[in-house]
């Protein structure tokens, strides 16, 4: 990976809603070159002015962007996310497999295979999708750098959400196995575990003040975070200065795993 201060840089960075585009925006440094796709997978939440919004914002910091419609359970939407990627900018460099939905609180007696697969499908099949087809492009070119987004969900259990809980987990396990059989391809893979972030899904769960309130003093900092603290992080795990830290998982929540 050779994001530092300098050079022309390609990547590829996917997310789950409209929200997340602050975290998938991160400003990118001049000349860098970036793919933004949705996970797709019936979410259709991200309204298409927000997605063009984002392309328009990375082209005015002195990048490139491209925006593609994708679904990240769907192998052939994965390969053609890539393909387009190199067919535009020529090279992988970094990516960031940010696609993810959530589970409705509910008893584990009145869940559904339905929302089981539906979970698991975005969540951990489409990391492990995105994983199989960009390693193969950042090694054509020498080596990359990609990051997944797990979640504390994926370090702590949570009632009433094992399906979500058990995908994240994955996602952390995902990360750790590609890692080892990359770390001597020049490959680095690791993960974020964001903690209470202030984004449509945030909003979703705290629908008043007071449960927002709730979530802000439940984490030690005593606020939620934001999404450009976890973009800041992604951006660190993709640049030289990360250049020793493989299979790692960094947790990104004001202190609540530490309690």
């Amino acid at each position: 990976m050779r994001w530092s201060q300098g050079g022309e840089h390609e990547g590829i960075r996917s997310e789950g809603g409209a929200d997340h585009r602050r975290q998938c925006g991160h400003r990118p440094r001049d000349g860098d070159r970036v793919c933004r796709t949705r996970c797709g997978g019936g979410d259709q939440r991200a309204p298409r002015e927000g997605r063009a919004e984002v392309v328009d914002e990375i082209k005015a910091s002195g990048g490139d962007a491209i925006f593609v419609q994708a679904d990240v359970s769907k192998e052939r939407d994965v390969v053609a996310t890539i393909q387009r990627t190199l067919a535009t900018f020529g090279r992988l460099d970094f990516a960031f497999n940010n696609a993810g939905i959530e589970q409705a609180l509910t008893p584990l007696l009145e869940q559904t295979e339905e929302t089981f697969d539906q979970v698991m499908n975005i969540n951990v099949k489409g990391v492990w999708l995105s994983l199989k087809h960009e390693i193969p492009a950042m090694l054509k070119t020498g080596g990359g750098a990609i990051v997944n987004n797990s979640s504390i969900a994926g370090v702590v259990g949570v009632a009433l959400a094992p399906i979500y809980i058990a995908s994240k987990h994955a996602v952390i396990g995902l990360t750790k196995a590609v890692a080892l059989e990359y770390a001597k391809l020049n490959i680095r893979v690791n993960a974020v575990a964001p903690g209470t972030i202030e984004t449509r899904m945030f909003y979703e769960v705290a629908k008043d003040p007071e449960t927002r309130q709730m979530f802000a003093s439940g984490t030690p900092i005593g606020r939620v975070g934001q999404p450009q603290e976890i973009a800041g992080t992604v951006a660190w795990l993709c640049s030289d200065s990360a250049s020793f830290v493989i299979g790692q998982t960094l947790a990104v929540d004001g202190g609540y795993t530490a309690q």
